[in-house]
């Protein structure tokens, strides 16, 4: 680019402009960094993966879900599907207005959404996992916004879990953001997201994310084809018609039309966990009970405990350990 055409901007004028567009959280990843160091080096999902001109700052936005939804313990109750489809659509506006600005200012730029899978990845499997093209919660650690938890899910101190987040990449010359040295995550020890989990999804620093995809995606292109499929091979002609006026095709529908169900769903982890200044103030007295906790549940989180206080901590760990940050309660 010209430099003439340029304006000289800081990462504080960045920051500062997110903010007043309506954003909650932002910070800025260096784009080689996240190049050099991909989540899972098999499937790399670098910044250099989208564009080869305009990745050398990856500027993470996030915006929080709303407390009121979050009180509500039911993880299917399709009023916080839709409230969520709200941030994102108000996240995803925010990112579009930045981008505009910066290219107002001298530098191309251009949005990751929040909801777009890699397009190359999909081998006609309706049930496969195919997850962002590039890895949301990972850019938000290195742009210092937190670590990751037990469900490798990302943590914040504002927010715990309860963002939305977006990135918007660009060859902006600012300075980038430094990972929290140590992990936000209280570990097995709390695991009160396995403890919550519907579909008991959660294992020891990882997730079954296809199995996850069910829940978090409950009325998405997976569930979509079964019940297509399902009325197609029905032979009884009022039959199909009775399907095709039922409540699950009443609710594919809705989330077709707004992307509620589809895009958001299930978020029983991020509701009960405990991390964030958000929790006790506006949270806890709602959730602090959890229903879906077993004895077999809690015997499991014990025994992980035991294991990593002998330290033995489990290849999960290992591989991301970088993300994790060090634990709170560990002197490694």
């Amino acid at each position: 680019m010209v430099a003439i055409y340029q304006a000289n901007l800081s990462a504080g004028d960045i920051k500062a402009k997110a903010r007043a567009l309506g954003v909650d959280l932002v910070g800025i990843a260096d784009g080689q960094t996240m190049n050099d160091n991909p989540p899972d080096p098999k499937r790399p999902k670098r910044p250099s993966d989208i564009t080869d001109h305009d990745a050398d700052r990856v500027i993470v936005l996030g915006k929080r879900v709303s407390a009121g939804t979050t009180r509500i313990a039911a993880w299917n109750e399709r009023h916080k599907y839709y409230n969520d489809e709200l941030s994102v659509t108000s996240l995803e506006e925010a990112a579009l207005e930045l981008v505009l600005w910066l290219e107002d200012n001298g530098y191309p730029a251009l949005i990751v959404p929040p909801t777009h899978v890699d397009p190359m990845r999909y081998m006609d499997d309706p049930s496969e996992h195919i997850g962002p093209i590039l890895s949301l919660d990972h850019a938000a650690v290195e742009a210092g916004l937190g670590t990751l938890g037990l469900n490798e899910q990302l943590l914040t101190p504002e927010f715990g879990p309860r963002v939305v987040l977006t990135a918007v990449l660009s060859s902006v010359p600012v300075d980038s953001d430094s990972r929290m040295a140590t992990g936000l995550c209280l570990g097995p020890e709390c695991g009160r997201c396995l403890r919550a989990c519907p579909g008991d999804v959660i294992g020891h620093w990882e997730r079954d994310w296809k199995a996850c995809d069910r829940f978090s995606s409950p009325h998405g292109f997976a569930h979509l084809t079964e019940f297509l499929g399902q009325v197609i091979d029905e032979t009884d002609p009022a039959e199909q018609k009775k399907m095709l006026r039922s409540e699950d095709s009443f609710n594919l529908w809705q989330s077709i039309l707004r992307g509620a169900g589809v895009m958001t769903g299930c978020r029983r982890c991020h509701d009960v966990c405990p991390v964030g200044a958000d929790y006790d103030a506006l949270l806890k007295d709602a959730l602090d009970t959890i229903a879906e906790d077993t004895p077999d549940k809690g015997a499991r989180l014990q025994t992980m405990v035991e294991r990593e206080v002998s330290g033995d901590m489990p290849d999960a760990f290992r591989r991301q350990e970088r993300w994790f940050g060090i634990r709170p309660s560990s002197d490694t």
